[in-house]
């Protein structure tokens, strides 16, 4: 199914949106992740805008695809783009990491309706995301899992004991993208602890693999296209990402993960964010 270039210039003007309340909310909270919520932006509006068959007004629909955030720490992004979607007041977002909110630093499962799991601890989330998925292929039903993981976390055992029973049992109805933007808290993934060559270590447990530019939605969306298509194994989609998204100072800084921008930074990413969308507008008139 091929996507129009009107919905693509709705998608982008609504990933600028996410971008925009991202750094709203990080201002306000004093703390949080900056770096990964940016280059995530333009994969949540299109999963939550075009892909995920779901509905606000139910987030319990049983027949709905189930959507993991295995790296919970960019759950602002997640939040910004189920506020736009209508599953909560746009306002909340201001109250992310406050005492007693539903917005937590990591996705609470019985806090928030629409977040499926409740996660933390790296790694964990595909290994969850297996068992939903052979759930449904007991069940026989039709909805899909997509978990939603980082390269870091890929350091993780049980990231890659999951990859191995998923490949053993061909979840085809099982979707992980992978935020592939090559860094974590303490600096470069390769320097830290190097995952290259990582296409190939897919294929070895038996995975179809595709790349794509994390940017590129039209890239994206054929990619998800193509992984409902491959019915004898699970697809892994490695989206290749900048982090710190349309912010200069931000952009590929490692040291820009675990921290949020002060008032003064926050100002000038809102300035270069807008820039950009009027960017984006020129590009579709």
């Amino acid at each position: 199914m091929h996507i129009h270039d009107d919905k693509i210039k709705e998608l982008e003007e609504k990933a600028l949106q996410v971008r925009e309340l991202i750094i709203d909310m990080l201002v306000a909270a004093g703390s949080g992740h900056s770096a990964g919520p940016l280059d995530m932006a333009d994969i949540f509006v299109a999963l939550y805008f075009h892909i995920l068959h779901h509905d606000p007004k139910n987030p319990d629909w049983p027949e709905r695809d189930r959507l993991i955030l295995s790296c919970g720490h960019i759950c602002p992004v997640r939040y910004a783009t189920m506020a736009l979607a209508g599953y909560f007041p746009i306002e909340e977002l201001k109250t992310l990491r406050k005492f007693g909110t539903r917005l937590q630093g990591h996705p609470e499962r019985l806090r928030l309706p629409g977040s499926e799991t409740t996660s933390g601890p790296l790694g964990a989330g595909l290994a969850q995301s297996c068992g939903l998925a052979y759930a449904a292929r007991m069940d026989g039903k039709t909805w899909r899992t997509y978990c939603i993981t980082s390269d870091g976390e890929h350091e993780a055992g049980l990231h890659w004991e999951a990859v191995l029973w998923a490949g053993k049992y061909k979840l085809s109805n099982l979707t992980c993208i992978v935020d592939r933007n090559t860094i974590q808290i303490d600096g470069g993934t390769e320097e830290i602890m190097p995952l290259e060559p990582l296409r190939a270590k897919y294929e070895a447990f038996n995975w179809h693999v595709l790349e794509v530019g994390g940017h590129n939605l039209e890239q994206f969306v054929d990619a998800v296209e193509e992984a409902k298509s491959i019915l004898e194994k699970p697809t892994v989609i490695i989206a290749h990402t900048i982090p710190g998204r349309g912010v200069s100072f931000m952009e590929k800084k490692f040291e820009w993960h675990g921290i949020p921008p002060n008032k003064e930074q926050a100002a000038q990413a809102l300035r270069e964010l807008r820039t950009l969308g009027g960017k984006i507008t020129s590009e579709h008139e």
